[in-house]
């Protein structure tokens, strides 16, 4: 079975602060890599799409507000570990105040950062990993092809309601796989009844579901149905910007399996 699609996610920083080349030594010292943002156009679309360990904020930036409080008000985005690192210990409660999870002087930085990344960093869980690639090779029960048969037949409200029963009931790892399908099948159900931003916003929560999986689960297609939602997620937002309504539905490909591979 292959690997998860982000085995070991990176750190954010947002812009370059003096002491970026220092967080990205104790970043690779902990396993990580290092990725800047400097747009705020580009911030949360990064963000969904990177899955990222860590977030580090400059605290000395005009708007280091703005960059706290945007992920942490987004269903998709909330859960992501974020840290301001200013250069006045005096910050601190703002930055909480914020949204933040955690501050650190810039002073403190090599002192301090390491025992962070220890204690809120979104590593991988080999346990866990080892536990859903197991569970990945068994086959999908009953209620979960029936759920597919229902997303591949336009019936998305349907499959809602069976994936989310799968979801509830399942205490494994491989819940991510019933919520992953659940929460894309919600998203072209909200196409289908003209409402792109809803979709939109439901195909941007689903991609931390799909972060763990391989590309194969219980013989989906995983890797295929991870790239037919980001086309999906693409054109809806290139519609929308547009200022368009005249979305492809040929986009709503069906699930696949991976025993249909070409």
């Amino acid at each position: 079975m292959s690997a998860p699609a982000n085995p070991q996610p990176p750190a954010i920083l947002i812009g370059a602060p003096p002491w970026s080349a220092e967080a990205a030594r104790l970043l690779r010292d902990a396993g990580l890599s290092l990725q800047h943002v400097h747009k705020r156009g580009e911030y949360l679309d990064r963000l969904v799409a990177a899955h990222p360990a860590l977030v580090l904020v400059d605290g000395s930036v005009s708007d280091w507000e703005w960059w706290v409080t945007t992920p942490k008000v987004r269903q998709e985005t909330r859960r992501i570990p974020l840290v301001v690192v200013g250069p006045d210990p005096d910050q601190a409660a703002a930055a909480l105040r914020a949204g933040a999870d955690a501050f650190l002087s810039a002073q403190e930085l090599a002192a301090r950062l390491p025992g962070a990344i220890r204690a809120m960093a979104r590593l991988p869980d080999p346990a866990r990993q080892a536990r859903l690639l197991d569970q990945c090779g068994e086959p999908m029960p009953p209620p979960g092809l029936e759920g597919i048969a229902r997303f591949n037949a336009g019936e998305y409200y349907a499959q809602h309601d069976l994936f989310e029963a799968l979801w509830i009931a399942e205490p494994g790892p491989v819940r991510d796989l019933y919520r992953a399908i659940l929460q894309v099948g919600v998203a072209y159900h909200h196409i289908t009844r003209g409402n792109p931003r809803g979709a939109l916003k439901m195909l941007r929560r689903s991609a931390q579901w799909f972060a763990s999986l391989p590309d194969t689960c219980r013989g989906v297609d995983v890797r295929q149905l991870r790239a037919d939602a980001a086309a999906v997620e693409a054109a809806l937002q290139a519609m929308l910007d547009a200022g368009r309504s005249d979305f492809d539905a040929t986009l709503l490909a069906p699930i696949r399996f991976a025993d249909e591979r070409s």
